[in-house]
């Protein structure tokens, strides 16, 4: 079986992470432990995207080199995943000599086979999003919006990309491939999107315009513009034309390729995905089973808005994860949003996800569990030969968790998978209630049922720890350390059977796992 190739689209490196960035690594980064757990060998890339004319513009008033400044802004990026335990295997940066030899021997390719041709055109130029603009994008009173920020009118001369040979087969591409895109209702969206006259691409910026880029092979007053750069990294950091282009280090193409998940957000899911990459793909000789999948999700908002600078509503992940430690925003940010859905970020929220549900189910499950037994059995289990109706039940909700989360995991819907895993937990702390096990002490003629119960929660809070784990890695962790088991590297989804804990099997220390937070914190 070939790897799980997961990509997230590149971010580009004129500011600083915000929430949405978090949100897009850690869905793939989630995805990624999932996989491998499924018992898949996983290959995750994401990275940077590190030129244009705002990196350019952005470096001059800083007073930098614009090598220098993206070395400054690509640390911000790095650091936060680091803190986010987001772990990819392929860093993709697209100043890397690597990455250039393969998009200037994709754009010699294209130019020999003539889908490469310059023309003059005069249009209205967006200095903000660095791209000509059509009527489309004219307001009903045909002014350009405020998210266009300047626009001044230009005659340049440039090179284009023959996109629009390609339109009718991606339309009939899109329509006989209904998982190319998830969710489905934004490949209608797609469609509806290339209804009108196809217009051809922009792929280059005159030098004098802008340097910061990678230059044409074959016309050298001309650097490459963001589309045959940016999209590239997917395939170049993937080993495609590796051995043409002297390039070492990389996987294997041949094995990688195509990707089997392509994560972006919904806003460069057209023109930049749908119509761009995939007809480059075209183009260079790619077949349709050769195009990879593209999982687009939807945006955190603020009471219903767009987060944005000019607004003043970013969110700071950094921040957060300081707050509410790094696997407390992973979890609250896996489990508010459903995978190609819009949510609200709610401070409320947050709090109460990490008070209530981790701090007060989870971590108080884990902590009471873990204390009864080592002050009733001095921490050594013995699961016996009692049993009862409820340790019946408890049993069948640990069974019955591992189908529905694997299914909804599989399926992109995190959110469910992790209620699938939470219905232990609910179920484990009732438990605690009914069965009683600090009554249960005081009778020396209840110790065969109190061995039985203290067994069935460690047993639960284990399998909780290995479904949770690709969303909370680090606390998950720390929780098998508590309760003295580790998960064998070799371990999968199929080997979650009732009994990883053996007869006298010695639980660690019990030690907060979610200390809970004041509200004025």
């Amino acid at each position: 079986m070939k790897p799980y190739f997961i990509t997230t689209a590149i971010d580009y490196t004129n500011g600083r992470p915000h929430i949405g960035h978090a949100y897009e690594k850690v869905l793939a980064d989630v995805m990624a432990r999932f996989q491998r757990l499924n018992g898949r060998e996983v290959y995750f890339l994401t990275g940077v995207d590190q030129h244009g004319q705002k990196v350019q513009k952005s470096a001059e008033k800083e007073g930098l080199t614009p090598q220098q400044f993206v070395e400054g802004v690509t640390g911000h990026f790095t650091a936060l995943w680091e803190k986010l335990g987001v772990r990819y295997d392929g860093w993709a940066a697209t100043v890397d000599e690597r990455h250039k030899r393969v998009v200037q021997a994709i754009l010699q390719k294209l130019h020999d086979a003539g889908q490469l041709y310059k023309k003059s055109h005069t249009g209205f130029y967006s200095v903000r999003q660095e791209q000509f603009l059509t009527d489309k994008e004219r307001g009903p009173d045909g002014s350009f919006g405020e998210e266009w920020g300047e626009v001044v009118e230009l005659r340049e001369e440039n090179w284009y990309f023959k996109l629009s040979e390609h339109v009718e087969w991606l339309k009939g591409f899109i329509r006989s491939h209904p998982d190319f895109i998830f969710p489905a209702n934004r490949a209608k969206d797609v469609l509806n999107a290339l209804e009108g006259e196809p217009q051809d691409l922009c792929i280059s910026r005159p030098v004098e315009r802008l340097s910061w880029g990678i230059p044409l092979p074959f016309d050298e007053k001309f650097v490459n513009y963001v589309w045959f750069d940016a999209l590239t990294n997917y395939i170049s950091f993937a080993g495609y034309l590796a051995e043409e282009c002297g390039n070492e280090g990389l996987p294997d193409f041949s094995k990688l390729w195509p990707a089997e998940a392509q994560v972006i957000g919904k806003d460069i899911l057209f023109p930049p995905h749908a119509l761009y990459w995939t007809t480059m793909l075209r183009a260079l000789g790619f077949t349709d089973g050769q195009m990879p999948r593209l999982i687009v999700h939807g945006w955190w908002n603020i009471k219903g808005a767009k987060m944005s600078k000019s607004l003043g509503n970013v969110i700071d992940p950094d921040h957060l994860a300081g707050v509410f430690t790094p696997d407390g925003l992973r979890y609250y940010l896996m489990r508010d949003i459903a995978t190609g859905q819009d949510a609200d970020f709610s401070e409320e929220r947050i709090i109460m996800s990490y008070n209530k549900e981790l701090a007060g189910g989870l971590g108080n499950l884990l902590n009471r569990s873990l204390n009864m037994a080592h002050k009733y059995r001095a921490g050594k289990l013995a699961p016996g030969g009692y049993d009862d109706a409820e340790n019946q039940a408890l049993r069948q909700t640990v069974a019955g968790a591992l189908p529905a989360y694997s299914s909804a995991m599989d399926g992109w819907a995190i959110h469910d998978g992790i209620a699938a895993a939470w219905k232990i937990v609910t179920h484990a702390n009732a438990y605690v209630d009914s069965t009683k096990p600090f009554s249960l002490a005081k009778d020396p003629a209840q110790a065969a049922r109190l061995d039985s119960v203290l067994y069935h929660l460690a047993e639960a809070l284990t399998h909780v720890s290995v479904l949770l784990d690709p969303v909370m890695p680090a606390a998950m962790q720390a929780a098998r350390a508590q309760i003295g088991w580790a998960m064998p590297q070799s371990f999968e989804l199929g080997d979650l059977k009732w009994g990883l804990l053996q007869e006298g099997h010695q639980l660690g220390t019990p030690a907060p796992l979610f200390p809970r937070l004041e509200t004025a914190q």
